[in-house]
């Protein structure tokens, strides 16, 4: 009974977080919403990965590193890993998971573009309010993933894209 009440704690937190900086303390500027909302998710994945990789040895390479955020990073996050893994070998990975939790309960108007993409604090500026408010929903997993992985000593850009919802696919790429 616990864990679902602090998980129900969790969703509504993220929700009343993107709708008091879109819509309270940046309602004219969605653009400077984003970055505040990923800083947030930063913060948090920092923290989470220490505490979740005390016992470990450092990772040897960041193939280690992405693959220890899609089974037991995310697996303590949303209790399943992540169904798909793809890269290039060259620094892009591609995290896809077919039914993201803080997703599940949305939905956009068929009418509205047929994809939107979150990339690195830009909001575009032709989406409908549903899409744009969907796609702030998602710079704050990107933070957790980015500040993960910065605490593993991998600097990163992390971006999202919503194919068909409560699908996600995060994209990292490794800075050089």
């Amino acid at each position: 009974m616990g864990r679902e009440v602090s998980e129900s704690c969790v969703d509504s937190l993220l929700t009343e977080m993107v709708s008091s900086y879109c819509n309270r303390l940046y309602a004219n500027k969605p653009e400077l919403a984003a970055p505040r909302i990923e800083a947030i998710g930063y913060q948090v994945g920092h923290q989470l990965s220490e505490r979740y990789t005390m016992e470990r040895p450092r990772f040897s390479d960041h193939l280690e590193a992405i693959k220890f955020i899609c089974k037991d990073f995310w697996s303590e996050l949303f209790k399943k890993q992540i169904d798909n893994l793809k890269t290039n070998h060259r620094g892009t990975f591609v995290l896809q998971d077919n039914k993201f939790r803080w997703l599940s309960h949305m939905s956009v108007d068929p009418s509205s573009e047929n994809g939107s993409t979150v990339e690195d604090n830009s909001v575009a500026a032709g989406e409908s309010k549903a899409t744009q408010a969907t796609s702030m929903h998602l710079y704050f997993p990107c933070g957790i993933i980015r500040g993960a992985l910065s605490n593993l000593g991998i600097p990163c850009a992390v971006s999202a894209d919503i194919s068909n919802l409560p699908a996600c696919s995060f994209v990292i790429r490794i800075k050089a």
